[in-house]
């Protein structure tokens, strides 16, 4: 069950938040340092991290789940953010070159086929960065935060997860070593045991990052499944060049044929 979208943004708008908002930003940035001309998607409640690559790709959008609530992104601009479920993406095939899952797969309860729209929507060379909460980390043992609901995950499982959706897990990293305390002396400090902890103990982190590509397989046929139509969001839809006449009638994913 996912947690409630207003609790999310009093979470990542208070001192605590703002801090775990700069150091994953920063992991990130390690693993994504350059997004020029790409089409990048947040799905979950990404939008916290997303503000770095505004004004860098082609387009930047984010998918917010029915069942999370929405609210209107950035504050500033036009609104990139739109309703929807996370198993029927409102985009056409490999249609986004990044995607930036958050606060998604720790609380779907449809797992698999949230994992099979973002290899649909994701272009042949697209790749994929899941952020979870740690099992073995402190963040996951409280529910002060996002990060103590829903289902936690250790390194191993997240990778098997991503290679059971059709994903390569490429880059590993983490974050929150600090605990998640409003104390001013580790808010401060954040910086400094952030690089103390990614040395030296890795393993108690509060949040797994894997970085993962799309795999594909070479077939000689495929069926295609008949087109659904879906429901329309109740908030302004990103649009990504090119692809606004698609967006009603999406094609389902493309499904290899077993081999005899």
């Amino acid at each position: 069950m996912y947690n409630d979208v207003v609790d999310l943004r009093e979470f990542y708008e208070s001192s605590l938040g703002q801090v775990v908002r700069r150091l994953v930003r920063r992991r990130l940035r390690e693993l994504w340092p350059d997004v020029t001309g790409q089409r990048v998607l947040g799905i979950g409640y990404a939008t916290p991290f997303l503000r770095p690559f505004l004004n860098e790709a082609e387009r930047v959008a984010a998918v917010m789940p029915a069942g999370q609530g929405v609210v209107f992104w950035p504050p500033e601009g036009p609104g990139l953010v739109t309703l929807g479920e996370e198993s029927e993406l409102p985009f056409p095939n490999m249609s986004v070159d990044r995607v930036l899952l958050v606060h998604g797969l720790e609380f779907t309860e449809h797992l698999k086929p949230m994992m099979q729209e973002i290899w649909r929507v994701l272009a042949g060379g697209g790749r994929l960065i899941a952020i979870v909460p740690n099992r073995r980390g402190i963040w996951a043992r409280t529910d002060r935060t996002p990060f103590g609901h829903g289902s936690p995950f250790s390194s191993g499982q997240l990778r098997r997860v991503l290679r059971a959706n059709l994903f390569v897990p490429e880059r590993e990293t983490s974050a929150l070593f600090m605990p998640p305390v409003t104390s001013r002396f580790f808010m401060a400090s954040a910086g400094a045991v952030e690089n103390l902890g990614a040395r030296w103990f890795k393993a108690f982190a509060g949040i797994q990052i894997v970085e993962a590509s799309k795999q594909i397989y070479a077939t000689t046929s495929t069926r295609v499944l008949e087109p659904r139509r879906r429901m329309a969001p109740s908030v302004a839809q990103p649009a990504f060049s090119g692809l606004a006449a698609e967006r009603r009638m999406l094609p389902r994913l493309v499904e290899p044929e077993p081999k005899p």
